[in-house]
Formats: C-alpha cells, sequence, structure tokens
C-alpha cells in the first residue's frame, strides 16, 4: 500500500516550472498561487542539481520550501484520521518528523534530472468553500501534458497545500488516508512509522536516517 502511495505521490508531484529560485519571496504572500510557484522553483532548482549532487545536499535544498508551502501537521492529521487524538504525543511528533521527511525524499529520489519539463499555473483559481484550488498544467518536451490541481488552505502563516488533486478529482490524501489505515491501531502507530522510515531510508539510499 505503501508503494502505491509512492506512486500516486510521483505523478501529483511532477509539475515544475522555469521559476527563480527566490520565486515565493517575490511573490505576493497573498496570493494562493504563491506556494505553487515556489515549490515549482524548489523542484527546478534540485532537478539542475542532478544526481551528480548528494542526496543529503539536495533534501536539506527542499526541505524549507516544503516546510513553507505545505501545511504537513494538517495534512498528516488528516491522512491518520481519527487514531491521531489517541496517540501518544512521542508518537505523534515521531510520525510528524518522519511523515516530512518521507514527502521530501519521495520529491528528491524522483526528480533527479532536468529535461526540458515546464509548467503554467494559472492566475485564476476556483473556491471550495474557504479553500482555493490552484491549476498547474505540466508539459514535456514530447509534447504530453497533465493538469494537476493544488488545494490551498489559509493558515497562520498564509496559504498553504492542504492537498493535490490528480486530474482535478483524485485526492492525495483520500489515497494516503487508505493506505495508512492498514498500519494503525488505537494508541499506536509502530508499525507506519516503521513503514515510513523504511521508505525514508530506500528513497534516500541511506542518506537519510528519520
Amino acid at each position: 500500500m505503501m508503494l502505491r502511495s509512492r506512486r500516486f505521490l510521483l505523478a501529483a508531484v511532477c509539475s515544475t516550472a522555469l521559476f527563480p529560485v527566490g520565486a515565493f519571496a517575490q511573490t505576493a504572500s497573498g496570493s494562493p498561487t504563491a506556494p505553487v510557484s515556489a515549490l515549482n522553483a524548489g523542484l527546478i532548482s534540485i532537478m539542475k542539481a542532478g544526481e551528480q549532487t548528494p542526496f543529503l545536499q539536495r533534501f536539506q535544498t527542499l526541505a524549507p520550501i516544503v516546510d513553507q508551502v505545505f501545511d504537513l501537521p494538517r495534512i498528516l492529521r488528516i491522512s491518520v484520521g481519527s487514531y491521531w487524538s489517541g496517540l501518544p504525543a512521542a508518537q505523534q511528533q515521531k510520525l510528524q518528523q518522519v511523515f516530512r521527511s518521507f514527502i521530501i525524499a519521495t520529491y528528491v529520489a524522483n526528480f533527479q534530472s532536468y529535461n526540458g519539463e515546464v509548467s503554467s499555473i494559472s492566475p485564476q483559481t476556483r473556491s471550495v468553500g474557504a479553500e482555493q484550488v490552484v491549476t498547474s498544467l505540466l508539459a514535456k518536451p514530447s509534447g504530453d501534458s497533465w493538469r494537476i490541481d493544488y488545494v490551498m488552505g489559509q493558515a497562520t502563516a498564509g496559504w498553504k497545500i492542504q492537498d493535490i488533486l490528480l486530474d482535478g478529482t483524485i485526492s492525495r490524501v483520500a489515497v494516503q488516508r487508505s493506505d495508512f489505515a492498514s498500519l494503525l491501531s488505537d494508541g499506536n502507530a509502530t508499525q507506519l512509522i516503521a513503514s515510513l522510515e523504511q521508505k525514508v531510508s530506500t528513497l534516500s539510499a541511506g542518506a537519510i536516517s528519520s
């Protein structure tokens, strides 16, 4: 099940754009499109760095961007579901740590070279309740393209990515919640933590320890 989650994440995050690395700082913090621009810029940076750059270095380059643009605590709570409130504080903290590493390591492992990919971000967003959906279209030099929608929500620090919709409908958080369910029990996330730790180790070839 965790493999399915990784495949979904890979498909959903394949959105890259030719933005300068400092794009987020230069974009109005009040815009829901700003975090998507920042993510694209970070991905371009690590793609151009390539596999000749140590995994840990690329991980450290992308980590602060992921922290800034994703609402990871919220995403994790929803992915864990009703089990979250029953977990000991120490397990909640460990899950947050290893989940963050898993997300970053998955990006780094799957964006290792730049081959001319370009994406466009629609300046127009659509409202879904209190959230805004930002649409990004990825185009490859071959002419193939696909659409990714980012669900943006207001957090204390401004707009954050709260979910990713592949083909405009399939929620990555919902898929992740389904995958996590078999690894959770009341008051115990040991299996999920171990599974995520193993994934991080595999993705990074042992360069990252959670």
